[in-house]
C-alpha cells in the first residue's frame, strides 16, 4: 500500500499533543502521539442558534449577510402588520428606524446600510409601497406597478421581484417588466443580482415545487431541481452560482422542513439541517453572500417564531451564547441593586425577604456561602467592587446615606455619602467607584452623582437625565453606563442611556426594553450585559437580556427565569444574575457564557 508521503509528497508530522490550531492548519494532517490518532482540520457546514429576534414574527423582509443583516416588517404577535426594523450584527439585534408603511409579506434586497423593501400586505389587501433604507431610516420610493407579495434579490438600486409568473425589475427610480418564469409559482426564493439570479422552490399552498430556474436579465432557463420540494416561503441567500436554500413547507403544517441545500451553479447538494423547522422566514438578502453562509430569522414553526439561526461552512466550531443554571442562593430575596466581583468570585448583600435583610453571600462559580452580615438590614442598598473589596452605599426605607466597605469577611462603616439614596446605579471598584441616580427619598428620582476613592466621597456633575428606580448601570469610575429606569412624573419609564468618561456625561444608545429594576454585570468599561426587570411596554416582569457595545444596545439570549429586582456581576461574556422576584422572591442563579469560536481537529479513520 502506498504511503502518505508517496501519494502527496509530504510526510505526516508527529506531535506529543494537538498543536495550537489556526486557519493555516486547514487540510493539513498530523499524528497525535498522546491519543494515537491521525488528525486534520477540515471545514464543516452547520446551522447554529443565535440570539432571537426581539419579537416573534413571520413573513418579514430581509437584507444583508450573517454578520450585518436587516429584518423589517412582517406579522406581529398580535397578528398585525409590523413596521419595526431590526439590525443584526452577528451576535444580537438593535432597533432601527420603522418602515413608513407597516407590511407583512414584504420582500427585501441590498445590504444592512443600503436596503430596498417593496410589496407585501397591509391587512387587508396587497401593497405596492416601495421604501429605501440608508442604515438609519426609510424613505418612500417609486411605488410598484402592482400590489402583491413578492420574492426578491439584488441591490438597493438594481433589484428584481417575482410573484407567480410576473417579473418586475427596479432600476432606481423606475420599475419595468422583466422576463416571465417558465413555471409560474409563488412563495419561492431567489439569490443573485437583477441580471444573474436563480429562482427556486415555491408553488401554491396546495403543493410544493423542487424546480429551479436561472435568469440572465432577459429570460429564465430551467436548471437542475432541488432534492426536496418546498414552497410557502422557502429561505434563500447567495448568488446565481453559489446559493443556499433552507426551510420552507409543503401544503400543510406537518410539511414544514429543516432541509438545507447548496447550489454550485450546476446541481443541488444536501447540507446540514436547520435546528428548527421553519417556513415564512425573512425574504431577501445580499448579493455578497454565497452558499457558505446564511441567516434564518423568525418564521413559522408551525407557530410564529423569534428564533435566529446562522449557517456557516467553517473550520471553526461555534458555541452560541447561552444561559445555564448555577447554584441556588442560601436566602431567596428581592429588592437588590448591583453586585460585586466575577462569575467565580462574586458577592451580593442586603435586599428584602419578608423584612429587610442584612445577609451577605459569596459565589465561587458553583455554590453560595454566607459571608459577614451588613451592620444594618437594608433593601435597595447599592453594591459594587469585588468579593474581597466590596462597597455598599445607601438603601432604605427610610432612605440613608450610609457607606460601608467589605473585606471578604466583614463590613466596616466609612461615613456618609453626599446624598441619601437608594437604588443608585453603580460602577467601578472599592477604591474607584461611581454612583449615580436612584431615589433620594422614598419615591423621588434623582440625577445626582458622586465618586468614592477609597477614603472619601466627592460630588461630580449630575447626570443630564434623571434616572430613578432600578436603572441599568455598570462599568468603571471613568467609563460608566447608566440606562433606562423610572423618572418621577413625565416621561416615566425612559429608554435613554448616558455615559460618563471621567469628566463629563454624554448620550449613549437607546435602550431596547425600557423599564425598571434591571440586573446588570459590572465589567471595567462601557461593554455591558443587562437582563430581566419590569418591562414598561407589557407591564410585566421580563426575561429579556441585552448587551451594550459602547454605541448601541442589542439583544442576547434571554434568561430562563423572568425576574426583576435582582443582582448581577461579572462581565458581558461571563456574567451571573441572581435573586430577584418572579412574583415571589427567588434564590435562582443563572450564568451567562458569550459566544465562543475555536478551530477544531477532526480524527481521521484509518484502515
Amino acid at each position: 500500500m502506498a504511503t502518505y508521503e508517496e501519494i502527496y509528497g509530504k510526510r505526516v508530522k508527529e506531535f506529543d499533543s494537538d498543536p495550537t490550531l489556526d486557519s493555516s492548519y486547514e487540510g493539513q494532517v498530523w499524528y497525535d502521539k498522546s491519543s494515537g490518532t491521525l488528525k486534520s482540520v477540515v471545514a464543516i457546514s452547520a446551522w447554529v442558534s443565535s440570539t432571537p429576534l426581539p419579537i416573534a414574527t413571520n413573513q418579514s423582509g430581509g437584507a444583508g449577510v450573517n454578520t450585518a443583516s436587516l429584518i423589517f416588517g412582517g406579522t406581529s404577535p398580535a397578528n398585525n402588520a409590523e413596521d419595526a426594523t431590526y439590525e443584526y450584527n452577528g451576535s444580537g439585534y438593535t432597533n432601527s428606524g420603522d418602515l413608513n408603511t407597516s407590511r407583512t409579506g414584504i420582500s427585501g434586497a441590498g445590504t444592512q446600510t443600503a436596503a430596498l423593501g417593496a410589496g407585501g400586505y397591509l391587512f387587508p389587501g396587497g401593497s405596492n409601497h416601495t421604501e429605501t433604507y440608508n442604515g438609519t431610516s426609510w424613505t418612500a420610493a417609486t411605488a410598484m406597478p402592482s400590489a402583491n407579495s413578492y420574492c426578491s434579490c439584488g441591490t438597493q438600486t438594481a433589484a428584481i421581484y417575482v410573484v407567480s409568473g410576473t417579473t418586475l425589475e427596479y432600476s432606481s427610480p423606475s420599475w419595468t417588466a422583466g422576463g416571465g418564469l417558465n413555471t409560474p409559482r409563488s412563495e419561492a426564493s431567489m439569490a443573485g443580482t437583477q441580471t444573474a439570479n436563480i429562482f427556486f422552490g415555491g408553488g401554491p399552498q396546495t403543493s410544493a415545487s423542487s424546480a429551479s430556474e436561472e435568469y440572465d436579465g432577459t429570460s429564465f432557463t430551467n436548471s437542475a431541481t432541488m432534492n426536496t420540494a418546498r414552497g410557502i416561503q422557502i429561505g434563500g441567500s447567495g448568488v446565481q452560482t453559489s446559493a443556499l436554500a433552507y426551510g420552507g413547507a409543503g401544503p400543510s403544517e406537518p410539511g414544514i422542513s429543516t432541509a438545507t441545500e447548496s447550489w454550485n451553479g450546476t446541481s443541488w447538494s444536501t447540507e446540514g439541517s436547520l435546528g428548527t423547522k421553519a417556513s415564512q422566514m425573512q425574504k431577501g438578502g445580499s448579493t455578497s453572500a454565497d452558499s457558505t453562509s446564511g441567516i434564518a430569522a423568525g418564521g413559522f414553526t408551525p407557530s410564529r417564531s423569534s428564533k435566529t439561526e446562522e449557517y456557516a461552512v467553517s473550520i471553526n466550531t461555534i458555541t452560541a451564547a447561552a444561559w445555564a443554571n448555577g447554584g441556588n442562593m442560601n436566602t431567596a430575596r428581592r429588592a437588590m441593586v448591583g453586585g460585586a466581583g466575577t462569575s467565580t468570585a462574586g458577592m451580593v448583600a442586603g435586599g428584602y425577604t419578608t423584612t429587610n435583610s442584612n445577609a451577605t453571600e459569596e459565589y465561587d462559580g458553583s455554590a453560595w456561602a454566607n459571608g459577614g452580615n451588613l451592620p444594618v438590614a437594608l433593601y435597595y442598598i447599592t453594591v459594587a467592587g469585588t468579593q474581597t473589596a466590596g462597597l455598599a452605599v445607601g438603601g432604605g426605607d427610610p432612605v440613608v446615606a450610609e457607606g460601608i466597605e467589605y473585606d471578604g469577611s466583614s463590613w466596616t462603616d466609612i461615613g456618609n455619602a453626599p446624598v441619601s439614596v437608594k437604588i443608585a446605579g453603580r460602577a467601578g471598584t472599592q477604591t474607584a467607584a461611581l454612583l449615580a441616580g436612584g431615589n433620594n427619598t422614598s419615591n423621588n428620582s434623582t440625577a445626582e452623582a458622586f465618586t468614592y476613592d477609597g477614603s472619601s466621597f466627592s460630588n461630580i456633575t449630575d447626570m443630564p437625565a434623571v434616572k430613578g428606580s432600578g436603572h441599568v448601570s455598570g462599568g468603571s469610575q471613568t467609563a460608566s453606563v447608566q440606562a433606562t429606569g423610572y423618572t418621577t412624573g413625565s416621561p416615566g419609564y425612559t429608554d435613554t442611556t448616558v455615559e460618563w468618561d471621567g469628566s463629563s456625561w454624554s448620550s449613549g444608545g437607546t435602550y431596547l426594553s425600557p423599564g425598571q429594576s434591571q440586573m446588570c454585570s459590572n465589567p471595567s468599561g462601557y461593554n455591558q450585559l443587562a437582563g430581566g426587570g419590569y418591562l414598561a411596554s407589557t407591564s410585566a416582569i421580563t426575561n429579556i437580556t441585552l448587551g451594550y457595545n459602547g454605541t448601541s444596545w442589542f439583544t442576547q439570549p434571554s434568561i430562563s427565569t423572568a425576574r426583576q429586582q435582582g443582582s448581577g456581576f461579572g462581565t458581558q461574556t461571563d456574567g451571573v444574575f441572581c435573586a430577584g422576584t418572579t412574583g415571589t422572591a427567588t434564590n435562582a442563579t443563572e450564568e451567562f457564557t458569550g459566544e465562543t469560536t475555536a478551530v477544531t481537529a477532526s480524527t481521521l479513520t484509518t484502515s
